[in-house]
């Protein structure tokens, strides 16, 4: 299957994208649900369809997506990464007999009220403020193309890919690449991949709190996946 992320500065599942930040981490003021209750993620095809020689969804339970983000807080003297993840992750990817992906049977969708991270006050700020999730539940990435790999697919090893597709994030679409590594083992695919982008290329607006000295505006969007091929 061609699954490729690249790295692309100025765009974006991830992933949902990107939350990231806001907080104090000895502030003990409003409290937040230390995890949001999971929802069920939106049906993703599962028949076949014509012209689809190859199919792969997301194993349950073994996919993750997280956003990164450098933060520095007040009475920290040193930056540090604000990380937050979610498994509630699902997708599938089609193939036609040439190896190109088709778009239509393709996707892949985070839950973005899902993210946690080390601070309660953080993840409430991310989706409430940065993802807005109660009005846009679902960050969505259809891949479009794949690099890397070609069909028949590696039975065995890994191999760099690289995936491009449009990413959505609080209902704005932007073309992604990802860049990433597959590895190929029992006729799965496992492996990560990373997109980075910045907050106004998706309309957020960068978090400006007291707490918080500064905040990078590039957002880093993961993914870690374990394909299973669909009969």
């Amino acid at each position: 299957m061609s699954i490729q992320m690249i790295d692309r500065p100025g765009v974006g599942v991830a992933l949902a994208a990107l939350a990231m930040l806001a907080c104090s981490p000895g502030d003990s003021g409003v409290a937040f649900a230390r995890s949001a209750p999971v929802k069920k993620v939106e049906a993703l095809p599962t028949a076949s369809a014509p012209g689809v020689m190859l199919r792969f969804v997301l194993a349950p339970s073994e996919q993750a997506a997280r956003y990164r983000v450098r933060e520095r807080l007040v009475g920290y003297d040193l930056p540090n990464d604000a990380v937050g993840e979610t498994k509630s992750v699902s997708g599938t990817i089609a193939f036609d007999s040439s190896g190109n992906v088709i778009p239509r049977e393709s996707k892949f969708v985070v839950d973005a009220a899902t993210f946690v991270s080390d601070k309660n006050r953080r993840d409430g700020y991310v989706r409430g403020r940065l993802l807005d999730a109660e009005q846009y539940p679902s960050i969505v990435l259809i891949p479009t193309k794949v690099r890397g790999v070609a069909l028949p697919l590696p039975t065995s090893g890994s191999r760099a890919i690289e995936v491009t597709g449009d990413l959505t994030v609080r209902g704005v679409t932007r073309p992604t690449t990802w860049k990433g590594t597959a590895q190929f083992k029992d006729g799965r695919i496992a492996g990560s991949a990373t997109t980075a982008f910045t907050f106004d290329d998706f309309q957020i607006e960068q978090p400006r709190v007291p707490v918080l000295l500064s905040v990078a505006d590039t957002i880093q969007l993961e993914i870690d996946f374990n394909l299973i091929p669909q009969r």
